[in-house]
């Protein structure tokens, strides 16, 4: 029998993700240097593309285990149609790519709104010859979602925690039931109003936590 194809373990996206990884792991002393350098920053008095823009050098990344589960999730449903919102460098979007690649059909059209990470975003889709199963859409996801037509089949929430309810709303008309919506970081605050959203059945999902990391909330829509 042919072996099975197993991107992720490709050289060119293995490598990839090892040296996307490894930059993350300075994503605190990064985080540190940048409060040094603007010490009262206030985030409440910031738009989005400004806070996208401060935020441009640092990775917040899915975890390994976390992106390993999305790929295995991918590969399990099938889905015609990725949505994900927050690509930043791209590490959670080359697993749901490569689940893509590896099920032979199905596209990733995916969101960022800082023009640095988009634009290295692109180029390492494009070094790991995954680009033309991904959709890149640059700025504020509440606009370059609003013109999505089609079903969103599988939904992957990891951009700024309080805008992941608006984005699930704005998407739900596209979920159809069955449909799998996957939420990152859930023991961030700021996540809250979504978890409530979703762990609340009238609000048509059923929810569960995985514990990976910081946590990954797994709804299904009814």
């Amino acid at each position: 029998m042919p072996t099975p194809p197993y991107t992720l373990a490709e050289p060119r996206v293995s490598a990839a993700l090892t040296r996307m990884f490894e930059a993350a792991a300075r994503d605190d002393e990064t985080v540190s240097r940048l409060r040094s350098d603007r010490p009262r920053d206030d985030r409440g008095t910031r738009t989005a593309q400004e806070l996208a823009d401060m935020a441009q050098e640092i990775y917040m990344p899915v975890s390994a285990d976390g992106g390993r589960l999305l790929y295995n999730l991918v590969r399990a449903t099938r889905p015609a149609t990725v949505v994900e919102f927050g690509t930043s460098y791209g590490i959670s979007t080359l697993h749901l790519a490569a689940a893509v690649r590896d099920n032979g059909t199905g596209r990733v059209v995916t969101t960022e709104m800082s023009r640095t990470k988009a634009a290295a975003a692109r180029e390492t889709f494009a070094a790991t010859g995954l680009d033309d199963v991904i959709t890149v859409l640059e700025g504020d996801a509440l606009r370059t979602l609003a013109g999505l037509t089609q079903p969103v089949d599988f939904l992957f929430l990891d951009g700024w925690k309080d805008l992941c309810l608006p984005v699930l709303r704005l998407l739900e008309p596209h979920i159809a039931p069955g449909t799998l919506v996957v939420a990152d970081d859930v023991d961030l605050p700021d996540l809250g109003p979504y978890l409530d959203h979703v762990r609340d059945t009238a609000n048509g999902y059923h929810s569960v936590t995985f514990p990976v990391e910081d946590g990954l909330e797994i709804s299904c829509r009814l």
